[in-house]
């Protein structure tokens, strides 16, 4: 099956023989897919699967392997060094984790590529970004919840704090000396209200517990080279 070309960007790239590399790509039109990349690391003037990068491609093949026929740059990509850096690859490794190849994610791809120039242009502010970023996934994915409602469908009160179950999504926490997920940093998150002192603190704690879900126990990679650049680990 062979496809025109379709705006894409490198997710993870690693050797395969002697000059060639196994890329996954995010594609606009055809999600993800994982694709045979023929002289990615030759001595050529080709294009190279770099992250980051807005690319045009097309590939041809069946399966779940396809081989890449041509790619090109697409235009000028998202420089991001430090933080930035290390969210930009934190995304990329949830999308290769958590999407089915062939699955069409059109909403995703804008996403992510918005998320891509709000990295570069805000590198010391990343933590909203990723949170939001996160949350879409999860939605877009089938796995969305309220966050206004509990699992009792009844609203979510900024003085009371709940907890999160796969089964269950948002329930109060009836013992009040227990911790819990703030009810007023569930609905700043919810109104994507980062200016709020609980609405971080809360969007991290519950996205970590609902992605452990969907992850797995196989760790992330980011997150162990946050810790070991100690720049923070990955949001």
């Amino acid at each position: 099956m062979r496809e025109h070309l379709q705006p894409a960007y490198v997710l993870h790239s690693r050797p395969y023989r002697d000059t060639s590399a196994l890329v996954d790509l995010l594609s606009l039109q055809g999600g993800l897919q994982r694709v045979v990349w023929r002289g990615a690391r030759g001595s050529g003037r080709g294009v190279r699967p770099q992250p980051f990068v807005p690319l045009l491609v097309s590939w041809h093949g069946r399966g779940d392997l396809k081989t890449l026929q041509q790619a090109e740059v697409a235009g000028a990509h998202a420089r991001l060094q430090g933080q930035a850096l290390f969210s930009g690859m934190y995304l990329n490794e949830l999308l290769v984790r958590l999407l089915s190849p062939g699955d069409a994610q059109t909403l995703l791809f804008a996403g992510y590529q918005s998320a891509l120039e709000r990295l570069a242009s805000s590198p010391s502010s990343v933590e909203p970004i990723l949170r939001e970023f996160e949350w879409r996934l999860l939605e877009l994915l089938g796995y969305g919840f309220s966050l206004t409602e509990d699992a009792d469908q009844q609203p979510v009160l900024a003085d009371t704090l709940y907890r999160w179950s796969p089964d269950l999504g948002l329930y109060p926490v009836v013992d009040t000396t227990s911790s819990g997920l703030s009810g007023r940093g569930l609905l700043a998150m919810a109104a994507l209200d980062w200016a709020s002192v609980d609405a971080l603190p809360v969007a991290k704690g519950l996205m970590r517990q609902v992605l452990a879900v969907h992850l797995g126990d196989r760790p992330l990679v980011s997150r162990q080279l946050f810790a070991a650049g100690r720049t923070g680990e990955p949001r």
